[in-house]
């Protein structure tokens, strides 16, 4: 049962196939570089918008039930590890990107919740939300995916108490520590609001993203079918033990959410490139890419966001290197 879920449902194999003789039928050859790059394009883009509607429409629903005014208030009643763990679960089902989640840390902050608590949030929030874990398993299986997200959260939750440890309180901009916050009651929403609320996300969220699943499908099926294997191996395999670094610097300059990345992971695995390579450029994009953190910047100082990235980026190395240590047991 959990093989045909993870081939026929999550990895939507049956459409592979289906798409591979529709290809072939109008003239094609799917075993050539251009059949095989028109092949990986159509069949990835229809089987991760098809997953992106149903994961958004899902995590949406479960998110109307998590508006910020609730959330300040659950977070405010826990203190320490337990506060930033909670805060690291919560931002699992917020939106998907990181440029989404800064106006709610920023809102989060200026509600006077504890900066480390924020900050974990912030973290897990792009890097870790359950979008990713279904992706994740219809691409590199279930062991792959709980892996990474539980060393995602591991990640947000130290830190984000590494950042309290610090006290970097005053390295908060002022408008945002000295802003004045205001209760307001929030309405409970019916079923039918709910479900409106889950349609009106899906509909958002698609026309924000679907440009970068484009391109993300359309770099991947141009490495997939023209980049020489050996060359991804020599840079991204076993023979360069700086693959990790090189793909998490390389992430950065880069903005795409996990729908993008997803594409791209893909055919560099299949190229040969080490799985904690991959796993390291998709945290990289997902969590330091440049617009966040000139987003970021526009709430704190310098040196806040110094140590922001610091964290991020030791922490996703390391993550790299432990998948690629343990990729035998896992693939």
């Amino acid at each position: 049962m959990w093989s045909f879920i993870q081939n026929q449902v999550l990895g939507m194999k049956w459409l592979n196939s289906l798409i591979g003789k529709l290809v072939s039928a109008s003239g094609l050859d799917i075993t050539d570089k251009l059949g095989g790059t028109i092949h990986f394009f159509i069949y990835d883009v229809v089987k991760i918008v098809a997953l992106l509607c149903a994961l958004i429409f899902i995590i949406s629903y479960i998110q109307s039930f998590f508006p910020p005014e609730r959330t300040k208030k659950i977070l405010g009643r826990f203190h320490g590890l337990g506060a930033n763990t909670l805060a690291a679960l919560l931002g699992t089902v917020t939106p998907f990107c990181s440029c989404s989640s800064i106006p709610l840390f920023i809102g989060f902050t200026g509600a006077g919740l504890p900066l480390g608590v924020t900050f974990s949030f912030l973290i897990s929030s792009p890097m870790v939300d359950l979008g990713s874990l279904v992706l994740l398993m219809s691409i590199f299986g279930a062991r792959v995916a709980v892996v990474y997200v539980v060393l995602g959260l591991v990640i947000a939750v130290a830190g984000g108490t590494l950042i309290e440890k610090l006290h970097l309180d005053n390295q908060v901009e002022e408008f945002i520590r000295n802003a004045r916050h205001i209760d307001i009651p929030q309405a409970e929403l019916t079923v039918r609001d709910r479900l409106l609320y889950s349609a009106e996300q899906v509909q958002g969220t698609l026309k924000k993203v679907f440009p970068y699943i484009l391109i993300g499908v359309g770099v991947g099926a141009f490495i997939h079918n023209w980049i020489p294997e050996d060359l991804i191996v020599r840079f991204l395999g076993n023979g360069n033990p700086f693959g990790v670094i090189i793909a998490t610097i390389a992430g950065i300059p880069m903005y795409a959410d996990i729908f993008g990345c997803i594409p791209i992971a893909e055919a560099l695995l299949a190229k040969g490139a080490k799985l904690g390579v991959v796993l390291s450029f998709m945290m990289a994009v997902t969590t330091l890419s440049l617009p966040s953190m000139i987003m970021l910047r526009k709430a704190v100082k310098p040196k806040l966001l110094g140590v922001f990235a610091a964290i991020c980026t030791a922490g996703i190395i390391l993550v790299g290197y432990l998948f690629n240590a343990i990729q035998y047991l896992l693939i």
